[in-house]
């Protein structure tokens, strides 16, 4: 209970603070690609249930009948979008998923209910016991350094063998130990990991990776 007042309060203030950010998204998916500003996309939450979690679309209208995962130079994103995408502006609408109670702030990040459904091992779908989040240490790692896991002529397919053990590794060891207070500083982490993005910095993955692989791969 004390989680979800806490999503509730903050992302209230947090959509107050962001509206200027969350209009310059609309107008410039608007501007920049014709369709739909939101993109609505079926993810799996809690306990694996299907819902739809909203961003503002950063892809030319169709190009979701390919690969569920994007890679670096992926040629469907439109230039405003790969700019929403490097930034998180796009994650943005996510807010709402938070007051309608299908997500919360900080917990793992939800994935596609095909690749759950065809991948997941028993480990992985624990991390499905949560609600999942907007971020969280797992996507903190996706952010940094995700793409060099990915290979460009098989996105989808080097995303399910080689980075997302390491995410949901990351993941299933942060719920051991996650807290009110362990959230807080995931979110100033999360502020921290955007800066170093559009700087052009990557930092050294930590020991605390290491070892959340050893034990959970």
């Amino acid at each position: 209970m004390a989680k979800r007042l806490f999503d509730i309060i903050v992302v209230s203030l947090v959509l107050l603070l962001v509206s200027p950010l969350m209009l310059l998204g609309a107008v410039g998916v608007w501007l920049g690609s014709k369709g739909p500003i939101l993109y609505r996309a079926t993810r799996a939450g809690v306990g694996g249930a299907p819902f739809t979690m909203y961003k503002f679309r950063s892809m030319h209208i169709g190009s979701d009948a390919g690969s569920a995962i994007t890679a670096p130079g992926d040629a469907r994103v439109f230039p405003f979008g790969a700019f929403i995408r490097k930034v998180k502006i796009d994650e943005l609408p996510q807010l709402i998923n938070i007051l309608i109670g299908d997500m919360s702030i900080v917990g793992p990040r939800p994935e596609d209910v095909r690749i759950v459904n065809e991948h997941y091992s028993d480990w992985m779908r624990e991390t499905l016991d949560v609600r999942p989040g907007v971020t969280s240490p797992g996507a903190i790692f996706g952010y940094l350094h995700g793409d060099g896991y990915l290979d460009p002529d098989d996105p989808e397919g080097s995303y399910i063998r080689r980075q997302m053990p390491v995410k949901l590794a990351i993941e299933r060891a942060y719920l051991e130990r996650a807290t009110l207070w362990s959230d807080i500083l995931v979110c100033f982490r999360t502020v921290g990991a955007i800066m170093m993005l559009i700087l052009g910095r990557t930092p050294t993955p930590g020991p605390e990776i290491r070892d959340a692989v050893q034990r959970w791969q």
